[in-house]
């Protein structure tokens, strides 16, 4: 009797496998790869270009882009004609999502992170130039393709400088990451740097302005989204939200936020 284990390499090779590995990737079909569907992305990609020509159309006149065509160029086209020749599209994975819907979603986020910071240097009143990216969203590279922890931006303002976090609700869901917050605590103990992140809704209409490194661990808005795996995400209550967006942004000052 053969032992088992000559027995089960054996069976495989007369499969025509030659080691485990080469078992579990054929059996798996893990080396047929699916195609990226470039049809399926212009598509996407036209739907985003929409969708920010509408928004710019009906946000407040002093927050509108005057070229919208020319912002869609610089946000929505070049980045992603940039990850595709970077040869990113293929790795993007997400929960098991297709590619296209992550780069969807990713280029969406990253529009409305670049079409609402204007706004912000405004809002915190500060003179031009004072306001510095400092996220670490690349899409030049897989390697420095990355979504991290820290702060989209930094601006430095008559008060002192801090740091915020742009991010934005599509399906009227608000939340903010567990990790952002923790970042932001540590920022806040290492350099005495505040973290605000601005929530942009999307959906209903809103902004909201939350200051990260004061969020307490047991504050009750705390809650964990069993669609995002269980995850904790600070819920971004209503009275947070101090900007609609058919109307002027309000000063700081106006904005329901711990200074």
């Amino acid at each position: 009797m053969i032992e088992h284990a000559a027995y089960f390499k054996s069976y495989r090779q007369r499969l025509g496998l030659p080691n485990q590995a080469a078992a579990k990737d054929f059996l798996g079909a893990k080396s047929i790869k699916p195609s990226i569907d470039l049809a399926y992305i212009y598509a996407l990609n036209a739907r985003l270009h929409e969708i920010y020509a509408k928004i710019n159309h009906a946000v407040h006149e002093s927050v509108r882009h005057q070229d919208i065509e020319l912002f869609c160029r610089q946000n929505l086209y070049l980045p992603f004609e940039a990850m595709h020749e970077a040869g990113i599209l293929p790795k993007l994975n997400n929960q098991g999502r297709r590619p296209e819907e992550v780069l969807f979603s990713w280029l969406r986020g990253y529009a409305a992170a670049e079409y609402f910071q204007p706004v912000l240097a405004r809002i915190f009143n500060a003179e031009a130039g004072n306001t510095r990216k400092i996220g670490q969203d690349d899409f030049s590279s897989l390697e420095l393709f990355k979504r991290g922890a820290r702060a989209d931006i930094e601006i430095k303002h008559a008060e002192g400088c801090c740091r915020v976090e742009i991010q934005s609700g599509f399906q009227g869901i608000n939340d903010i990451k567990e990790h952002k917050v923790r970042e932001a605590r540590n920022v806040f103990f290492e350099q005495q740097i505040p973290t605000y992140c601005f929530h942009v809704d999307l959906y209903n209409g809103q902004a909201a302005l939350v200051r990260l490194d004061t969020i307490e661990s047991n504050d009750m808005n705390w809650v964990t989204r069993q669609q995002m795996e269980g995850q904790t995400v600070f819920s971004i209550d209503q009275n947070y939200f101090s900007w609609r967006l058919l109307d002027a942004p309000p000063p700081l000052a106006d904005w329901n936020v711990d200074l």
